[in-house]
């Protein structure tokens, strides 16, 4: 920033610069240059705090204007240079180049030199700035550090992680640098170190800028924006929030991934960058899953957005059933589909997308990658690790297993998407000898585990085999009981109960029911419905034998007390057993004693209570047509099943 000439006015624009109130001062500098259109230190101050702001178009309109009235000279080249960078910070590349090729000087050679590699690495010509920064000192720190982030585009991560350490080693400590090395180490799944480097930038973030409010947002505590600052920018803690959020995502610790996101220093929706938008989006998915099908949407319509933004829509439109909308948004953006896409995960999406109108040409194009991908697991078991081994070569056979690991995490996908077709026919034999054929690969994978335990336990007469693949996933989460799905914990049970071990499942029960009441004293208001679930399935099993007296006072039962334990999953299971009674009474095929009828109705009349604020059913996020506000609750349906049940006993009120 240059010095102006002292006085009332620009001391105070000074002081509210020293204290960072950046958007007030560029609020009065407007109003002054309306005024007085052509004041230098006005421009001057404005351009400054406009680039401090992150506002760099703005910054570079002012600095072109100060540029054309310095005229030739050390002060107006020092203001084209300054115009060039907030070219390049406002990704308007070609117009930065242009700026900086009319710059002359040997003073400026080494910045101009500087930025013209930063604007080509920008614009993906890796060889032009590779070109340009091999002439720049080799000395210099900056020169380390860009050929790292050359080598790290290329995919070179060995390496990169080299040139960023001795970048660091030149400069001390800089947060990018450590940002840098942190996002190799993430890049090669080594996370332990990344999330050293890490918490190294956050540990220096919150020492040298506590205005910057880390941590405040997650812990419940109203703070101000702190702006997009410059400030902000050069100490990397958005950058490294959000690579934190993305280890703790791969490594499944969801809640510590959205925690993280909070953690980072607080912004309005509008002042957030595109990485931070999507993650929140990607992140908050099960719980707002409109909200981040809205944002994913914007960023698609953006200049800039982050590349995975692409692939991670369709995949999401896929998995909520929204092919139609998946198939939009691939022909609209034909010219993204090679340029963000992967072969295989268009192939993927291309396959998801037919399962909707043509599901046997969708097996067919599944069936095509399995064989792929199957040929090269095959490969990567026979040669690479077997000839890793037998030359000793460690850092080999590493490579060789996490290449195996690679492959198998696209070919699950891939299974599942064919099983599912079979699964939603019903034909459950298919899908197991489908399992059957990948049981090489997949025999340690915990999806593949859990999905052949499902498809043994829907077909009768194979509990026993179901129960030795569901006891291994809890028995792995035994100290956290509560940590394994629900259904998978009822489905043991049930399995239990089939092959007479009552003992085991009257056990299992009574450590989820221990956890449970442990959980209720540490944390009163939380519901919690393991063990109400339990007792549904397990009610739902008698009721589909027959016994609906017994399976209707466990389910019954389950449900108390119903303010903790009534929800949407668990209403799902009590009104289906409601029904199949209701049918088999009205076709005169049950009959129940009074007292049981006069508990079901007193507990519809609890359902009733306690279900106003309870949606009867989960709706799409994107549905068009929405159901009716009072009609969605358990209340309207437990009233309906009371009307009906009333109906079909003949009594009245």
């Amino acid at each position: 920033m240059h010095q102006v000439k002292e006085g009332e006015f620009t001391a105070t624009i000074y002081t509210m610069i020293k204290d960072g109130r950046y958007g007030e001062a560029i609020e009065i500098l407007n109003n002054e240059l309306q005024k007085q259109p052509k004041s230098r230190p006005a421009l001057s101050l404005l351009a400054y705090c406009s680039f401090q702001m992150q506002d760099f178009a703005v910054a570079a309109e002012c600095y072109e204007s100060l540029a054309q009235q310095a005229g030739p000279g050390d002060e107006g080249a020092e203001y084209r240079l300054r115009h060039a960078q907030s070219l390049y910070r406002a990704s308007a590349y070609a117009e930065a180049l242009k700026a900086t090729l009319a710059m002359e000087g040997p003073a400026y050679q080494a910045k101009v030199l500087k930025l013209q590699a930063a604007i080509k690495y920008g614009e993906d010509d890796l060889t032009g700035a590779k070109s340009l920064v091999e002439q720049c000192a080799a000395d210099d720190p900056d020169t380390e550090n860009n050929l790292g982030c050359l080598l790290y585009k290329e995919g070179h991560f060995d390496e990169a992680c080299l040139r960023f350490t001795t970048a660091m080693q030149l400069a001390s400590y800089r947060p990018d640098l450590s940002y840098n090395l942190a996002l190799c180490y993430y890049s090669m799944k080594q996370y332990a170190p990344a999330l050293k480097h890490i918490a190294d930038i956050i540990e220096k973030g919150i020492r040298t800028h506590p205005e910057l409010s880390v941590g405040m947002t997650t812990e419940g505590i109203e703070v101000r924006s702190v702006g997009n600052t410059q400030v902000l920018h050069e100490t990397a803690l958005v950058e490294a929030f959000n690579l934190k959020a993305a280890i703790e995502y791969q490594l499944k610790n969801f809640e510590a991934a959205q925690e993280a996101l909070t953690d980072m220093p607080p912004r309005s929706e509008e002042e957030l960058d595109p990485v931070t938008l999507h993650n929140q989006a990607l992140m908050n998915m099960d719980t707002r899953p409109s909200e981040g099908f809205e944002k994913l949407q914007f960023l698609l319509q953006q200049e800039t957005f982050p590349p995975e933004t692409f692939g991670n829509l369709l995949l999401l439109y896929c998995k909520h059933e929204y092919y139609d909308l998946a198939a939009d948004v691939l022909a609209e953006n034909a010219h993204l589909t090679y340029k963000l896409l992967t072969p295989y995960l268009y192939q993927f999406l291309d396959a998801m997308i037919t399962c909707q109108t043509a599901p046997e040409e969708a097996f067919h194009k599944f069936d095509e990658m399995a064989s792929k991908l199957t040929e090269q697991l095959r490969k990567l078991t026979k040669q690479q690790v077997q000839d890793a081994r037998a030359n000793r070569d460690d850092d080999g056979v590493k490579k060789a297993v996490n290449d195996y690991d690679e492959v198998l995490e696209r070919f699950v996908p891939v299974l599942m998407a064919q099983a599912r077709i079979y699964w939603e026919r019903e034909s459950y034999a298919a899908v197991e000898r489908l399992f059957r054929k990948s049981v090489e690969f997949c025999s340690e994978h915990d999806v593949w585990k859990l999905n052949v335990a499902h498809v043994l336990f829907m077909q009768e007469g194979k509990y026993k085999e179901a129960t030795g693949f569901y006891e291994p996933i809890v028995k792995k989460n035994y100290g956290n009981i509560l940590g394994v799905s629900a259904i998978v914990l009822a489905n043991l049970c049930v399995s239990y109960i089939m092959t007479s071990q009552n003992e085991e499942a009257e056990e299992l029960m009574r450590k989820i029911e221990k956890e449970e009441e442990q959980l209720a004293y540490d944390d009163p208001d939380k519901k919690t419905y393991h063990l109400c679930i339990v007792n549904l399935v397990i009610g739902t099993l008698y009721c589909a034998k027959g016994n609906y007296e017994f399976g209707i006072s466990r389910v019954l039962k389950s449900l108390e007390p119903y303010q903790k334990k009534l929800g949407t999953d668990t209403w799902f299971y009590v009104k289906r057993c409601f029904l199949s009674m209701l049918e088999n009474m009205a076709k005169h095929m049950l009959l129940l004693r009074d007292g049981v009828l006069q508990d079901c109705l007193a507990a519809l009349q609890q359902c009733e209570l306690y279900g106003r604020n309870i949606p009867a059913m989960v709706e799409q996020p994107l549905a068009e047509e929405r159901a009716h506000g009072g009609r969605n609750t358990v209340t309207y349906e437990a009233r309906l099943l009371h009307a009906l049940m009333m109906r079909v006993t003949g009594w009245r009120q």
